[in-house]
């Protein structure tokens, strides 16, 4: 996964009990967005709208200065399969969005299963 504001991508942590498995991998659901069990950071943010992260470059007078990303997804995420449903919820592919509160849009770089992936819509 990769955020608009962080300087690095990170993995979708979904635990073993799902017992959706795909390609010998679990698969995730919309509800997979819970903040550092799921969503790990992005290495450092750089979102004015993230309070560390202005507060920060408020004191080095203007010169916008990153922080360490601790992301802030509330909601699920955007644009699960709904024809592809994984412990009665849709599941995420490729085109699956997550929103953080710092004003960050979380996307999936590589959704780590071939035949999951959504072809033509």
């Amino acid at each position: 996964m990769q955020c608009l504001w962080g300087n690095t991508t990170a993995t979708l942590i979904i635990f073993p009990e799902k017992k959706c498995v795909g390609e010998k991998q679990p698969m995730a659901n919309i509800m997979d967005h819970k903040s550092l069990v799921n969503i790990m950071p992005f290495g450092l943010c750089s979102s004015l709208s993230n309070p560390a992260v202005s507060s920060a470059t408020s004191a080095a007078q203007g010169v916008l200065t990153p922080q360490p990303c601790i992301p802030n997804t509330l909601v699920p995420w955007d644009s699960g399969k709904t024809d592809i449903l994984i412990k009665k919820m849709p599941g995420l592919t490729e085109l699956s969005q997550l929103r953080c509160e710092w004003c960050g849009m979380i996307t999936i770089t590589d959704p780590g299963q071939s035949s999951f992936k959504t072809r033509n819509g």
